[in-house]
């Protein structure tokens, strides 16, 4: 009798094991996915593929739709616990049958058909809205964005607090919260499609998908670094590759014209990276071994420069070494001195210094002489870099308040502001054909318009040289270390940048 009721318990148990989690949701990963699973009683089966060369998930879903008490769509979904910033790109496959067929982000407490949960999402016509279901059972409300036709979609969980940001590709973010919405520590995260049509099996195309685990709230700036991700990014089309990770700091990287390598700095030291190989090496700097990611290569890829901590000299000085490496040549005589350009011609080097409590930009003969003072605006001048042709110098500065793109010829004269200050704008990047302006923008009611810290929200940004409107080509979390430094690929189509994730952190297990 004990021997039946045992195996009567667990054959309930087995039982109630399939009910709440179907055996789909034990599939192998996918991608940086845990499994998937239709949610709910749907009538056609859904699917979710990993297409590792194109990094994009497309994800089929049925279902009447996901609303009021219940829901039924596919879901592809991976375990996590703590603060987490979902994002993506999305579209649809086709014409569609219903206009409220439905792609997203959502986080979810268990993958019952009535769980609580949130969503950000996107309706075949366009409709844009944070979904969420407060309790099991309860009918779902919703905060509809005032934008639509959203194809960048974000979701991001810090406590209870669930934010959605939106955007057409190329423009910021439009913000969406939801406050106090317990769903439980672990979570269900992931993509979901639904067709809104029990009959209807629709598709969905994720693009530049990424997991991040942000910076705690304690995390003490320039002690303690979350990971890396090396990224290139396709500048027309926003498409991005991440081609290494790290659980390091990684910052800034140089692409160098021959197209074959990137530099980069990462605990103080030189690294090269090989495109080919996908692997760092250590460039030798010599005793300069304290070094930050103020670093840049010169016009012809033959030199590096270099600015290295050095506390008895007041702070960062400014090197040159020949970019295979060697014995470091001492620039700047005190500090601090933080590089940001050589000329076209290699003859002169221009950087940020603090000389008598101003912060302005300087020129130096690149073998060392006088400096020559190029700004004298109160405030911070900052970010200086050459154009190619050597007849202008772009720079940031805060003298009107924001931080702002500003442009002046080579010699100092004639400074003129380029960007309106809608953001903190930082660190300009001429491409090398000339035409084009990539900067990173960090937002203001995050940041002072004299500082830019690691680990917060920013967009990669690009102008035409001549003027325009600046576009947004990639939302990044990162900041310091993001894109200090030229890096534009040498046909003037890519640049390398960091975005930052905490990897030791890796949520649900």
């Amino acid at each position: 009798m004990r021997n039946n009721s045992w195996s009567v318990s667990l054959l309930c148990a087995a039982l109630l094991a399939i009910l709440c989690f179907p055996a789909s949701a034990q599939e192998k990963p996918i991608g940086i996915f845990d499994g998937s699973t239709d949610i709910g009683n749907v009538l056609k089966k859904g699917s979710a593929t990993f297409n590792p060369k194109t990094e994009e998930y497309e994800v089929a879903g049925s279902g009447y739709n996901i609303w009021f008490d219940k829901d039924e769509f596919h879901y592809l979904w991976k375990k996590m616990r703590g603060d987490f910033i979902l994002y993506t790109r999305a579209r649809f496959v086709g014409e569609g049958v219903d206009p409220h067929r439905k792609v997203g982000w959502m986080v979810r407490k268990n993958l019952e058909g009535d769980a609580p949960h949130i969503n950000a999402v996107v309706h075949g016509d366009g409709l844009t809205s944070l979904q969420y279901r407060e309790a099991k059972g309860d009918s779902t409300k919703e905060i509809r964005s005032e934008l639509t036709g959203a194809d960048v979609i974000q979701l991001e969980r810090k406590g209870n607090t669930y934010t959605m940001r939106v955007a057409r590709f190329g423009e910021p973010f439009v913000t969406e919260e939801v406050q106090h919405l317990d769903l439980g520590d672990d979570v269900y995260v992931g993509l979901f499609v639904g067709s809104h049509n029990k009959d209807v099996l629709e598709k969905g195309i994720y693009s530049d998908v990424r997991i991040t685990v942000p910076a705690p709230d304690d995390l003490v700036q320039y002690r303690q670094y979350l990971g890396s991700n090396l990224e290139i990014l396709d500048v027309q089309t926003g498409d991005r590759e991440i081609i290494y990770t790290s659980p390091k700091s990684l910052q800034a990287p140089n692409w160098t014209p021959d197209g074959k390598n990137l530099i980069y700095n990462s605990e103080g030291l030189m690294y090269t990276f090989d495109l080919a190989t996908r692997k760092p090496k250590v460039l030798n700097t010599g005793n300069v071994k304290n070094n930050n990611n103020d670093h840049v290569l010169s016009f012809d890829g033959k030199m590096l420069g270099l600015s290295s901590g050095v506390e008895e000299l007041g702070g960062s000085i400014i090197y040159t070494v020949p970019v295979t490496g060697g014995t470091p040549k001492q620039i700047t005589p005190k500090g601090p001195s933080y590089l940001h350009s050589w000329s076209p011609d290699n003859k002169w080097l221009t950087f940020t210094a603090e000389r008598n409590g101003e912060w302005d930009i300087y020129a130096v003969p690149s073998k060392g002489g006088k400096e020559v003072r190029l700004t004298t605006a109160k405030g911070l001048d900052d970010g200086s870099e050459y154009t190619p042709d050597g007849k202008y110098i772009y720079f940031n500065s805060n003298r009107n308040g924001p931080m702002q793109i500003w442009r002046m010829k080579a010699d100092g004269s004639e400074q003129e502001a380029v960007t309106n200050g809608d953001f903190h704008d930082w660190f300009p990047h001429v491409s090398p054909d000339g035409k084009w302006l990539v900067f990173v923008s960090f937002l203001k009611e995050e940041v002072e318009p004299g500082d830019h810290p690691f680990y917060k929200h920013v967009y990669l940004r690009m102008m035409p040289i001549s003027g325009g409107e600046p576009k947004v080509i990639a939302y990044v979390y990162g900041g310091q270390g993001t894109i200090n430094t030229p890096s534009w690929s040498p046909d003037s189509k890519k640049v390398a940048f960091i975005s930052n994730s905490d990897f030791t952190e890796e949520q649900l297990k």
